[in-house]
């Protein structure tokens, strides 16, 4: 007899935690495909365009789990220029681009004006193109670094073109675990401050998460019960993406040598439950960044409706030893080679074009 569950009715933290320990993987797979047909029920799966673009390596914060950061002395560290910026953005453009996501290490000197100059030569020179920008601990760090608050930060960026922020810097919300694997990183609360303040003035965002390295199940139902709390009070989530720890090159590998690197059979049960559990969070990402092509489109079939973007340009996880690229072309045969129909998708989900 298969799994059976109510998909009307919201999942325990309890159930979510009883489904990533004992469910048959394909019965997940299974009820999860079923609640992504329940919200889009259309077979429409979407990618975006884009270019990362990361202004700067430089970083204070020192993660254990990441392999860009440098520190400001480093012969390797970097600042990108205006000009240098323009020309990634120009190169997007000519392929058809939409969005960049922009996001840097947290550089320990750069203040709220700069930033302001940064949005605002980019909104004005390219107004065609979405900013998608500033994880939550950028955010926090101009804050306290210009001494204003988070809000201000947000209302002034928002002034001057930024759209929406990623959910990076989410890892896994719990504190216990923060502590772990980055013990200067920003608190839990603050992470979802950051994500509630832009949500009240109507800048919205994605949700994250990084699994894989020292946590347990449950602190990932925490992780998800955090994220379906926050949305129930603001509905400020357009997406929830989540990838696996990429250890290659990182400290936090060599201090912790039992961490192992996660099987496709993990990231395609956690991505079901995600799904299960975000009943209130309308898209899924597949993360084909790190998990490799074959199951980003099997992703697909486990609750994902989205398969991200493009990514012209990516520098964290690839210092990390991801290494998986894709064009627009191949996603469009990828999704197609499920029965779904394919479609680019700008920052809002609002369909740009279809491929069928």
């Amino acid at each position: 007899m298969g799994l059976e569950l109510d998909l009307n009715k919201r999942l325990t933290k309890q159930e979510a935690v009883d489904l990533i320990k004992n469910a048959d993987l394909k019965e997940l797979g299974r009820l999860a495909y079923a609640k992504k047909k329940q919200l889009h029920p259309k077979g429409v799966t979407t990618f975006v365009v884009d270019r990362n673009i990361n202004y700067t390596n430089i970083c204070w914060v020192d993660c254990d789990f990441c392999a860009f950061y440098r520190h400001e002395k480093d012969e390797d560290a970097y600042i990108l220029t205006f000009d240098e910026i323009d020309k990634k953005i120009d190169e997007l453009i000519a392929i058809g681009g939409t969005q960049i996501l922009f996001q840097g290490g947290v550089h320990p000197k750069l203040e709220i004006e700069w930033y302001e100059d940064l949005v605002e030569h980019i909104h004005n020179k390219y107004p065609q193109v979405t900013i998608h920008g500033f994880s939550a601990i950028e955010i926090d760090y101009i804050a306290r670094r210009s001494d204003i608050s988070i809000k201000e930060v947000l209302e002034r960026l928002h002034a001057k073109g930024l759209s929406s922020i990623p959910g990076a810097g989410a890892e896994i919300l719990s504190d216990k675990v923060r502590d772990i694997i980055a013990p200067k990183k920003l608190d839990k609360d603050t992470w979802l401050e950051v994500h509630e303040e832009a949500h009240k003035l109507g800048i919205k965002s994605t949700a994250t998460m990084m699994y894989g390295t020292v946590e347990s199940d449950e602190d990932i139902v925490e992780h998800f019960d955090e994220i379906r709390r926050l949305q129930d009070k603001t509905g400020g989530f357009r997406a929830f993406i989540m990838w696996s720890f990429q250890g290659k090159n990182t400290a936090l590998m060599e201090k912790h040598p039992e961490i192992k690197k996660q099987s496709s059979n993990r990231y395609l049960r956690l991505l079901a439950v995600a799904r299960l559990f975000l009943d209130n969070v309308p898209n899924i990402q597949s993360s084909w960044v790190t998990q490799g092509s074959y199951i980003g489109q099997m992703a697909l079939n486990w609750g994902a409706n989205d398969l991200g973007s493009t990514m012209m340009e990516e520098n964290v996880v690839s210092a990390a030893g991801a290494a998986n690229s894709m064009n627009q072309q191949e996603m469009i045969a990828l999704i197609k080679d499920v029965g779904e129909k394919p479609a680019k998708r700008n920052t809002a989900y609002e369909i740009l074009e279809r491929y069928y």
